[in-house]
């Protein structure tokens, strides 16, 4: 595979369960009428806010053992859980990272705590791994951390999933002090480091990690060089090693040479490591490139996202995952791109993005299989990504906490001002 998803296959889904999903349930009226701005029938933001912190407690929650630690499920409802019958439970470490980071963002002490129990568990199993290089897999089972045990769902090593996982230890240090999580993140970076440096093969940068069966993948992705430009930058600050920084920048200098003449910027490279890829073009590498780099110059990919990818389906409008399907809203894309917008800060940005967060918060209410909490990954089902998989109308913990984050202002590709 040749794609830039940060998170290949996440599941694998026969044709014939994917087109015969059935999908059911919809938020309590309860929850509806408790978000409703009773003079504008809008969703109140203060409130959803609140809302959406309360699913994470909720889900982090669930699946702790005796020693503190905790790892939420990534998705439920809807696909994930009502059909076929099956109880989807495994938890990505990118969602995982999304959550320690929203907690981060607002930061009271409960959240702190729900962070590091989250946090403590990513260093459980990078310390539990088989191999024990420094490494994290794609996903875990939670049940089998409530039970004190690693139980890998996913084997797989991408390296767009390794930057997160350190993202989060590295705002946990910001946040706590505590050493274990600056080592944590380090160990991960330089497992980056060791297996997917290419200063080979022009353009310079990472390649995409490992598979499942720990075969290198030799295709470079513009997502996963921008987290680890975002990534390597944020140990810069924290050590005081400008050999990060020196990295971090080998990782911006590929984003750079994946952007076409007309300011999209392309999914990366084909198995060749230099040899662009064109298709699909996918909103991360839109999005992201601003957000990991600071780097202006990726406005006009932010603005050729707004002309190219955006979807209007019933009462929602927002991006979707690539230029592939623009049939559906990707809400985890929305909070990205709306984030992307804040930050940006050009004429109009604010009230886009506030049109976005807007159009999240309405799916928060009144989305199929929603709970009136949380933010579903989709406005409605079957949601093509152009990169082999579809996205459902499922609760899902990363587009909560990308929603959180877009709220706050908070860039996870940085670190917070002290």
């Amino acid at each position: 595979m040749s794609g830039s998803l940060r998170r290949p296959a996440r599941w694998a889904v026969s044709a014939v369960l994917v087109a015969t999903a059935v999908v059911a349930g919809a938020v309590s009226a309860g929850a509806a009428s408790a978000q409703s701005d009773p003079d504008t029938d809008a969703p109140d933001p203060t409130l959803s806010v609140s809302l959406a912190y309360e699913f994470l407690d909720a889900r982090v929650d669930e699946f702790c053992d005796g020693e503190g630690r905790c790892l939420p499920r990534s998705y439920q409802g809807g696909f994930f859980t009502d059909l076929p019958t099956w109880d989807f439970t495994p938890s990505f470490v990118y969602d995982d990272a999304l959550v320690v980071i929203a907690y981060t963002a607002r930061g009271l002490p409960d959240d702190i705590r729900r962070a590091q129990a989250v946090g403590d568990t990513l260093l459980f199993v990078q310390d539990n791994d088989p191999i024990g290089d420094g490494r994290v897999r794609t996903s875990y089972e939670p049940n089998g951390i409530r039970q004190g045990r690693v139980e890998i769902t996913g084997p797989g090593t991408f390296t767009g999933n390794q930057a997160w996982t350190g993202m989060a230890l590295a705002r946990l240090f910001h946040a706590t002090g505590e050493q274990k999580y600056l080592d944590g993140a380090l160990r991960i970076a330089e497992w980056i480091q060791t297996n997917t440096a290419d200063m080979q093969r022009a353009p310079f940068g990472y390649t995409g990690g490992q598979t499942d069966a720990g075969v290198p993948l030799e295709w470079k992705s513009t997502e996963h060089n921008a987290d680890i430009a975002g990534f390597f930058t944020q140990l810069a600050e924290l050590t005081g090693d400008a050999v990060w920084a020196e990295r971090a920048a080998v990782a911006a200098g590929f984003v750079a040479a994946m952007q076409a003449a007309d300011g999209h910027v392309d999914t990366g490279t084909l198995l060749d490591g230099s040899t662009v890829n064109t298709n699909p073009v996918p909103l991360d590498a839109q999005t992201w490139t601003l957000l990991g780099t600071g780097d202006p110059r990726y406005g006009t990919a932010v603005d050729w996202a707004l002309a190219n990818l955006m979807a209007t389906d019933g009462p929602y409008s927002g991006p979707s995952i690539s230029h592939v399907d623009t049939s559906k809203v990707w809400f985890e894309g929305s909070g990205h791109l709306a984030l992307a917008l804040k930050l940006r800060g050009g004429v109009g940005d604010a009230d886009r993005a506030e049109a976005l967060l807007d159009s999240i918060r309405l799916g928060q209410r009144d989305a199929l299989n929603g709970d009136g909490k949380g933010i579903v990954a989709t406005s409605t089902d079957g949601l093509d990504s152009g990169f082999g998989d579809l996205y459902y109308a499922s609760l899902h913990t990363g587009a909560t906490a990308w929603y959180l984050l877009a709220s706050a202002g908070d860039n996870p590709f940085t670190l917070p001002a002290d």
